[in-house]
Order: C-alpha cells, then sequence, then structure tokens
C-alpha cells in the first residue's frame, strides 16, 4: 500500500468524511492554497521542529511562520530549530519527501496545532504526496490526532 492508501484507511477506520484532491504538483502548502483555490489559512503547512534532540510536528496555516521561541516555550524547552529534510523523512517512509500529513501520531511523532485552526471549517492538507492532498473537517482532525493546541507562529500580517 502506498502512503495515501494508508492513509484514506485510517481515515475510513476511524469513519472520517473526507475528500481527495488532485492537483499539478506543488511544493509548498501556499502554491497548493493557490492550485486548489482555498484560502492559505485552510492549508495546513507541517513543519518538523527539533526540540532538544526530539522531533515535533507543528501545524501552521500556509500562509503563517513557525515561531520557534513560542514552540519552545509550549514546549518547555531552551531551544527549538526548524529542522531540514534530511533530518525527518526516515519517519515518513511511506510519504513523498516533504509531503507528510500532519497526522504525526500515526508516526509516534507529537503534533502541536497552531490555535488559528480551532476556527476553520474544513482543513487541507497533504496526502503523502505532492500531487494530492486531503480535505475534511478540522473537529475529525483534532478527534483523530488529539494534538496540543497553542499560538506558534510568528506576528506577521498573513497572506490571505
Amino acid at each position: 500500500m502506498t502512503g495515501q492508501e494508508h492513509l484514506e484507511q485510517y481515515l475510513r477506520d476511524h469513519r472520517v468524511a473526507y475528500h481527495l484532491l488532485d492537483h499539478s504538483p506543488t511544493f509548498t502548502a501556499q502554491r497548493t492554497a493557490e492550485v486548489e483555490h482555498v484560502s492559505g489559512r485552510r492549508v495546513m503547512k507541517v513543519v518538523m521542529v527539533e526540540a532538544e534532540g526530539r522531533p515535533v510536528m507543528v501545524v501552521v496555516p500556509a500562509t503563517y511562520r513557525v515561531d520557534t521561541g513560542k514552540v519552545a516555550a509550549v514546549l518547555g524547552v531552551r531551544h527549538a530549530r526548524i529542522a531540514h529534510e534530511g533530518e525527518f523523512a526516515h519517519l515518513f517512509p511511506d510519504c513523498e519527501v516533504g509531503a507528510m500529513p500532519p497526522l504525526g501520531n500515526r508516526y509516534g511523532v507529537p503534533v502541536y496545532v497552531d490555535a488559528s485552526f480551532v476556527e476553520v471549517g474544513e482543513v487541507v492538507f497533504p496526502a503523502c504526496s505532492h500531487t494530492r492532498s486531503i480535505a475534511l473537517a478540522y473537529r475529525d482532525y483534532a478527534r483523530l490526532v488529539r494534538p496540543v493546541v497553542a499560538d506558534l507562529v510568528a506576528v506577521v500580517h498573513p497572506v490571505v
């Protein structure tokens, strides 16, 4: 089974309504928002962070940047930094590099989600591929993943 097939089976097993979105290859969350014609505030950008030797999945809207200082404070560590793809690709062996879904719980990685998603109805995220995404209700995502919800973004004016 491919990563996408595993992901879809996981969603079906947990009775989550979703739809699959096919699109041209995208390598950033903001580009996915553009090709799918949805607000970047609905597209979940997965950023892997290294926090004192352990990987952590941080999920923010495509239109924002991760504030590693805020992440460190939420994690209760002195230092957190954005990890390079080569440092974490092995954690998601069934996904294309950089196209992992924000379901770190499936891979043994803790998940922290920006609080802004709580107000969003439907979210979009990679389906282990640069050419396919999944759209589903945020409430279903939260039920499946049980992420820590916190303010994780840098103070900037978002791109709509």
